[in-house]
């Protein structure tokens, strides 16, 4: 039962942190957007810049900031290099790695060029 209760906890995390980000006036390309090096949870555009999104959620932001370790990182470049092959300019295309923070009470956090 705490798989599905953690899994379902995620999805509404990646919600809110998709609201967020279509508040802003951004679109959503992908949810869940998963390459041969792994996935990504959601990948926006903000005008011509791709913005590759790690969700996490914990307690406190700070707990959810914690949950982010350096191989996770590498992987999600390795697959953010992965989706922009698909992209008209490849790897010159602008892009910037956010990280969103979800706390226990729902708030979100986002901070931007969290690890380029």
């Amino acid at each position: 039962m705490a798989g599905i209760v953690g899994y379902l906890s995620g999805l509404a995390a990646e919600a809110a942190v998709e609201r967020r980000y279509e508040e802003a006036g951004q679109r959503i390309a992908a949810r869940r957007w998963r390459g041969t090096w792994g996935e990504i949870d959601l990948i926006a555009r903000e005008g011509e810049t791709v913005v590759f999104v790690e969700v996490k959620k914990a307690a406190t932001h700070a707990k959810a900031a914690e949950r982010l370790g350096w191989r996770q990182v590498q992987r999600i470049w390795a697959a953010a290099q992965e989706f922009l092959e698909g992209e008209p300019r490849r790897g010159l295309t602008d892009v910037r790695f956010d990280v969103a923070l979800v706390d226990s009470m729902g708030r979100v956090e986002i901070r931007q060029n969290a690890y380029a």
